[in-house]
């Protein structure tokens, strides 16, 4: 059988910890990757450097300069490896951004996506098929549960969400920014190539990833993006809800994990809801108060009314049913210990790294 690991987005924060991993547990990485994200995010948005440190600290790691976009030669890439498992992180990532760029949006999100489950259905059907999804396909649709706000959080007022979000939760009838909507075309398809032809595939619903690789911009990134900012001494831009709209947060090294644990035990056609949960969960303000004390220096921040379209006010994962069917994994690193390896991170870069990562 193949040893080898297919991983797309592999210069990205999901996909370089995902790279690592599987490397480090005898598999041959082979990553696709076309920093893309440069083309979305401009320089900042570089991820050359990620791709260096791969070829660099893993050895054997296989680098393929390919767009997900390109049918004929993912179908190509993929019958020629028969990859053991496939662990998609590729993508347009950014809500703002996909209004302005549709086509390429939707190209690279949902129709990359069915390149990639086509060619694994011809070539490889049998091999785990991994999709990192998004919360933002159940679009603005948390935003109707009854909040209560707090003094610097806003938080569930229905007891049926003490512990965050389902995975029964209406992905339905909401608004979704164009870039959830791509990413629902996405996730349903995953989910469709299992449940229809039996694939071992599953959604990975994604809060914030975040970790001190990230190439964090001010459109995606937002533990990264902020931590620089105070570093930096830039202002960081807050769009509405006061500065209290929550999200969780988890390190991309536990997303590894969580992949590993489903490939040595694969489901077909399963959705689960990744993030750190309601124990790794903060507010922008809290944010700021964190980042604050580890760095000693004030964030300065200018306050925007309007909201960003399709946002949410409130959103941390109910992690029960991952727990449950993976028992051996839980959330291991605390949001205090990923926001000091972040400011440490950026620390290391220093002040050039603003025109070269």
């Amino acid at each position: 059988m193949s040893k080898n690991c297919l991983v797309t987005g592999s210069s990205g924060l999901i996909g370089s910890e995902v790279a690592s991993f599987f490397h480090g547990r005898g598999l041959a990485v082979h990553g696709v990757d076309n920093n893309q994200r440069e083309v979305f995010f401009g320089p900042q948005g570089n991820t050359r450097w990620n791709q260096e440190r791969l070829r660099q600290t893993l050895p054997g790691f296989m680098h393929h300069e390919l767009d997900i976009r390109d049918r004929a030669a993912v179908l190509k890439l993929v019958e020629t490896l028969k990859p053991a498992v496939i662990i998609h992180t590729a993508a347009q990532p950014s809500h703002d951004l996909a209004a302005s760029i549709p086509f390429d949006d939707f190209d690279v999100n949902a129709v990359g996506t069915l390149n990639l489950l086509e060619a694994a259905r011809r070539h490889c059907p049998e091999s785990p098929f991994i999709h990192m999804s998004t919360n933002k396909v159940y679009g603005d649709r948390p935003n109707t549960i009854p909040l209560k706000e707090l003094d610097r959080r806003w938080d569930y007022a229905d007891p049926q969400f003490a512990q965050g979000i389902p995975e029964t939760f209406s992905i339905d009838q909401s608004k979704h920014s164009l870039f959830g909507a791509s990413k629902v075309a996405a996730d349903v398809m995953v989910q469709e190539y299992g449940r229809y032809f039996g694939m071992p595939t599953c959604c990975l619903r994604g809060g914030c990833l975040t970790g001190p690789k990230h190439s964090g911009v001010e459109l995606h990134g937002f533990l990264s993006y902020l931590v620089r900012c105070n570093l930096e001494g830039r202002h960081y831009n807050v769009y509405g809800y006061k500065g209290k709209q929550v999200r969780d947060n988890i390190h991309s090294l536990d997303v590894a994990r969580f992949i590993h644990e489903f490939v040595k035990s694969p489901r077909v056609g399963e959705v689960y809801n990744l993030g750190g949960g309601k124990g790794n969960s903060c507010s922008i303000l809290e944010a700021f108060k964190m980042v604050e004390e580890l760095t000693g220096k004030p964030q300065r921040y200018t306050y925007v009314e309007e909201n960003r379209k399709g946002d949410h006010i409130c959103y941390y994962s109910d992690l029960r049913k991952m727990k449950a069917h993976y028992p051996a994994w839980d959330v291991s690193i605390s949001l205090e210990a990923t926001m000091r390896q972040i400011v440490e991170a950026w620390q290391a870069k220093g002040p050039a790294s603003s025109s070269s990562s």
